[in-house]
């Protein structure tokens, strides 16, 4: 698939450089693995004078001999000689951008802490002592969130503080999602967007990976990510241990609860066998995998609290590979994907409300959206929106038929919510039902 979206976050980058020709810039991307991180800053670098080096995870001489190839092939000109580790690599490159403008992306960044863990103390004191007079934007990016955060969010670590700009990449939009299927497939039908969505959240790898396989309805789908051979099957696994480390077993336990629709605490330790709050704060705060959801307007920071994993191919990793991890092993790919159709309705409906709330937050209408439950468990909304600017809210059922969909059933639970909230006094109130033909 050919390089698609990503038009504003191009846009920040080529202005990055610009800046960078006056004063240096010193740039943080994030995102989690298959993001796109790399395709976009070569895209968006392409036709400048650029470094790119990958921190492989190899002793520091040999990385410092590539690095060392990298400079003599994109400047043509010699170094003069083999660099003893990665300080004098970087000094030499912000000596160059004394002299002219430069790009340096630094790939894997985090990878650093095992190859050699000094270089971001020695980092540090190259860039302060020589930045004042570089042309140059200094662009470092990697895949492990919780440690990219560290190296610069933490005031122990040497280079807090030293980077200029940030950016953290987000998945493809519901538009772009829309947009790539409908090219690619002019006749979809709203099944296949949705499934679309629900197995690759838009994470650009995933979507590029079906695209190219021509999966693009959802029995195709369907097959294409649970075959012998597809890589969604060891992604999970592939992707996540290196983030949790040696308590990976534990955080799996957790998330794999969440995906099966143990949302409340209480219910997530009686799964997991333990106190699992530590654990909850860091999958919220630190790798960005769970959201904390709580009803609009609850006044309690505590009570009725449901947690839910905030990307949409974790969730079906953890719904239905990980939990049958057991058939993976012997290759019962036809008993898994079977499974998967059986459960697919409830799966999938999870997934629209989630595409129903991004697309809504995308759109720039609303001023707040959430959902809404109470303490009973009697009454439930799937959407409540608020435009607080026009004085006019919004009630939304999501069902995948609108069949499904009772009127009068939702005027009741939005006819409780005012009751127990009291919001949206002198408001315009709409209620409605969203089913996938909405999409």
């Amino acid at each position: 698939m050919d390089f698609i979206g990503r038009e504003k976050e191009t846009e920040w980058l080529r202005a990055l450089r610009a800046k960078s020709e006056k004063s240096a810039r010193f740039a943080v991307v994030t995102g989690r693995r298959r993001i796109g991180k790399t395709a976009l800053l070569l895209h968006a670098f392409g036709d400048a004078p650029m470094l790119y080096f990958f921190v492989a995870r190899q002793a520091e001489r040999e990385l410092c001999e590539t690095f060392r190839a990298e400079i003599e092939n994109k400047l043509g000109e010699p170094v003069g000689g083999a660099f003893a580790s990665f300080a004098d690599v970087f000094d030499y490159v912000m000596r160059v951008a004394e002299k002219r403008p430069l790009v340096l992306v630094i790939d894997e960044f985090q990878d650093f802490l095992r190859v050699a863990p000094h270089v971001y103390s020695r980092m540090q004191a190259v860039w302060d002592l020589r930045h004042g007079r570089a042309k140059i934007a200094l662009v470092v990016c990697g895949s492990v969130h919780s440690l990219m955060n560290r190296l610069f969010r933490d005031r122990k670590e040497p280079l807090y503080g030293r980077q200029t700009d940030f950016l953290d990449l987000r998945p493809f939009g519901t538009g772009t999602l829309r947009s790539i299927i409908g090219t690619l497939r002019p006749r979809f039908k709203p099944e296949d967007l949705l499934s679309f969505w629900a197995l690759t959240g838009g994470v650009a790898k995933y979507v590029s990976l079906l695209a190219d396989d021509g999966a693009l309805s959802k029995e195709k789908m369907v097959d294409a990510v649970l075959s012998p051979t597809s890589p969604f099957v060891g992604e999970g696994r592939a992707a996540l241990v290196e983030e949790f480390g040696k308590d990976y077993g534990t955080y799996f336990s957790i998330l794999s609860a969440v995906s099966r629709g143990r949302t409340d605490r209480a219910r997530i330790e009686q799964t997991v066998g333990r106190e699992v709050g530590g654990y909850l704060t860091r999958l919220e705060t630190e790798y960005g995998l769970l959201a904390k959801r709580q009803p609009l307007f609850e006044k309690s920071s505590t009570k009725s609290v449901r947690y839910a994993l905030d990307d949409e191919f974790f969730r079906f990793w953890f719904r239905f590979v990980h939990k049958n991890a057991y058939m993976v092993e012997i290759g019962a790919f036809d008993a898994l994907r079977t499974i998967v159709r059986r459960d697919w309705d409830v799966f999938a409906g999870l997934a629209l409300k989630r595409w129903f709330r991004t697309r809504m937050a995308e759109s720039g209408e609303w001023t707040r959206i959430g959902s809404w439950w109470d303490r009973k468990g009697e009454n439930e909304i799937d959407i409540v929106a608020e435009n607080e600017l026009e004085k006019r809210a919004a009630f939304f059922e999501v069902k995948l038929s609108t069949a499904r969909f009772d009127p009068e059933a939702l005027r009741v639970r939005t006819d409780a919510f005012l009751r127990a909230t009291g919001a949206f006094r002198g408001y315009r109130i709409e209620r409605r039902s969203l089913s996938p033909l909405d999409m």
